[in-house]
């Protein structure tokens, strides 16, 4: 079989193809509106199921080279730091802890349900944990870490079945995150209207937003500032984790020290932060990004599944869908906020922060409002406090049923 190496510069080309095809098809497309598919998971998806025929057949095996997904990513999300406010964490601090509390919670449950269906099924009951947290909301991550783990405890090709779980549960976060999002906004008449506008009304905090034509001069200023917050989060990061042994997702320095300026600018105002330069350069970084994580999935994982693996994901995604719908989307607030802070918990919840961040995308871009409290809230607690809770449990399950 012949394999194709792409580079770095040609998989980035590539990914920026995707994506204006994706956004294409998504714009003459009926049912892909309809269901708010985003646009990178059109084209990343379209592109893995090529590059997964291509390999099934014999004939190609294409290799790409992500080293610019990791700043891309960073880059996204320190436009969302610099468009959060302090206040407006104050204002949804409940939500925060009420999202965080169902972020523990499901890592228990996935794990409860997988344990269950193997004893059911009649498999090892380790390879349900596979099939729980640790590649679902574990991610890919968490599936390469405790794989090994639970097969040095016996248990034969585990580490097969926790990647193809979270291949499986990659792709089923981003198809069903933002259809779910819709089904309740529509379903529940909800008005679309983000608590951002009252909490800054609240906190005398409401202007005109700054917009001003993208020029050269507006793009140089937000690109330098951008980058020397990432540079300043990275170095956080690493210092975190050599003098305390803190180990915290690449992007979560770099949002934390645009948060800080972003509120410290507007009290002192050094510098001029247009908001619609901010939300351009957010919306190609999240679009590059999203679509070189789709892009790079292994759908030839999937082929490892067994039937009872099979099942168990699906009872796992249908307990997910259910809790968002009838229990979840009332305790964030029942609201607009409340139904991107679900499609957000489907996308990390099933799969990863990518998915969830593109659910959020795709629902935000179709109603043209913004939640910032689910911008902030689903990244925070989906990448940095779950593990907190998600580890420990994870690690008691496989000692437990070893």
């Amino acid at each position: 079989m012949l394999t194709l190496q792409l580079d770095a510069l040609t998989t980035v080309a590539l990914a920026l193809v995707l994506l204006a095809m994706g956004a294409q098809l998504k714009k003459h497309s009926y049912w892909l509106r309809q269901l708010c598919v985003p646009a990178p998971v059109i084209g990343g998806f379209g592109f893995a199921l090529v590059v997964w025929f291509l390999r099934n057949q014999q004939w190609l095996d294409i290799k790409l080279d992500t080293a610019m997904q990791t700043p891309l990513m960073v880059a996204f999300f320190t436009t969302v730091g610099l468009g959060g406010s302090l206040g407006l964490l104050r204002q949804g601090g409940k939500i925060l802890f009420v999202y965080l509390g169902a972020c523990w919670g499901l890592a228990l449950l996935q794990n409860v349900v997988g344990v269950g269906m193997a004893k059911v099924l009649g498999i090892d009951p380790l390879l349900g944990i596979m099939a729980g947290a640790v590649s679902l909301e574990g991610g890919f991550g968490a599936a390469a870490a405790f794989g090994p783990i639970a097969e040095s405890l016996g248990t034969s090709g585990a580490t097969t079945a926790a990647l193809a779980s979270a291949t499986f549960g990659m792709i089923a976060g981003g198809l069903l995150g933002s259809p779910l999002a819709r089904y309740l906004i529509d379903r529940k008449k909800l008005a679309v209207k983000s608590d951002q506008d009252q909490t800054l009304q609240a906190l005398g905090k409401a202007s005109e937003t700054l917009s001003v034509p993208l020029d050269a001069t507006v793009l140089l200023r937000l690109l330098t500032c951008m980058l020397v917050i990432m540079v300043l989060g990275f170095w956080i990061g690493n210092a975190l984790n050599e003098h305390l042994g803190i180990v915290l997702p690449v992007y979560v320095g770099a949002m934390f020290v645009a948060i800080i300026l972003r509120n410290f600018n507007d009290r002192a105002r050094v510098i001029d932060i247009p908001d619609n330069a901010v939300s351009t350069v957010g919306d190609i970084s999240l679009g590059m990004f999203l679509t070189m994580a789709m892009m790079s999935l292994k759908f030839w994982e999937l082929e490892q599944l067994g039937l009872p693996l099979l099942v168990i994901l699906v009872v796992q995604v249908l307990i997910m869908v259910l809790l968002c719908i009838f229990v979840l989307f009332r305790m964030f607030g029942g609201n607009y906020d409340a139904a991107v802070l679900c499609a957000g918990y489907m996308g990390h919840g099933l799969g990863a922060t990518p998915n969830a961040v593109a659910n959020m995308g795709a629902i935000c871009d179709h109603y043209k409002v913004f939640s910032h409290k689910a911008f902030i809230i689903v990244p925070l607690c989906g990448a940095v406090l779950i593990d907190i809770v998600a580890l420990p449990l994870i690690t008691w399950f496989i000692n437990a049923f070893a």
